[in-house]
């Protein structure tokens, strides 16, 4: 009888080496929590860290000093093999997106830039010298929104601005990635409309999929992703989109 043997690696997310380390900023979230859970699911043999604003050490996109200091606390698991973003703003209980012009505040504006770009730069400036030098992603969560030329309807003004923003910070940074960091793999993602707090106002409970079928859909795009696509934006769905 033939025994048939085991791969040492399982069929989920096989891009990535045995017992691959991954860090989840956001993790509190609806989709940061889902990432971790179905992490857990495709990859058991995975070791997962999870970030957030109350977190050891925490994430707080309002400090600067608070993402130095995780930095260097999470040099003593580096490398890691994948890095995701997940935190961001859509709305608040002080805020909603704006239809017009007439709604622009700096207030609002500023929240949104922070949560959604600044807080992000950082984590490109500490987090990418963390990753591996041979297998290493790091993703941010961006939205399709923030593509100018797909912009057809206006309005959401912060939002657009702060992803578009983002959108050129990963390009920018995975150009100069491509010389010091050349296996290094820098994506923005779009995770489509999802069941979660940030869409619940805009028909999100009713028109969204689940965060679990989020988070498998966009580990499943992840895990394809080789340093020729760094630099790139896509969808869920594996979709490239336009900047």
């Amino acid at each position: 009888m033939t025994r048939e043997l085991t791969p040492a690696v399982p069929p989920h997310l096989d891009s990535f080496p045995d017992h691959f380390r991954v860090l989840v900023v956001g993790a509190s979230g609806g989709i940061g929590a889902a990432m971790v859970e179905t992490l857990h699911q495709l990859r058991p043999d995975a070791q997962i860290e999870g970030l957030h604003r109350q977190s050891e050490p925490k994430v707080d996109f309002a400090d600067e000093n608070s993402i130095a200091r995780a930095a260097q606390v999470l040099k003593q698991d580096a490398p890691f093999h994948l890095i995701i973003n997940a935190a961001g703003v859509l709305h608040t209980s002080d805020f909603m997106p704006e239809k017009k012009l007439d709604d622009l505040h700096y207030a609002q504006l500023r929240a949104t830039f922070e949560a959604n770009t600044f807080g992000p730069a950082l984590l490109l400036r500490y987090l990418t010298p963390l990753l591996d030098r041979q297998r290493g992603v790091m993703v941010m969560l961006s939205a399709k929104v923030g593509s100018i030329e797909d912009n057809r309807l206006g309005g959401w003004y912060s939002y657009r601005a702060s992803k578009a923003a983002l959108n050129m910070l990963i390009k920018t940074a995975a150009i100069e990635l491509k010389r010091t960091q050349p296996n290094t793999v820098l994506l923005a993602l779009h995770p489509g409309t999802v069941s979660s707090s940030l869409s619940k106002p805009f028909r999100g409970a009713t028109t969204g999929r689940s965060a679990m079928d989020a988070a498998r859909d966009m580990l499943q795009v992840i895990n394809t992703k080789t340093p020729e696509h760094s630099g790139m934006f896509y969808t869920y769905g594996d979709e490239k989109l336009p900047w």
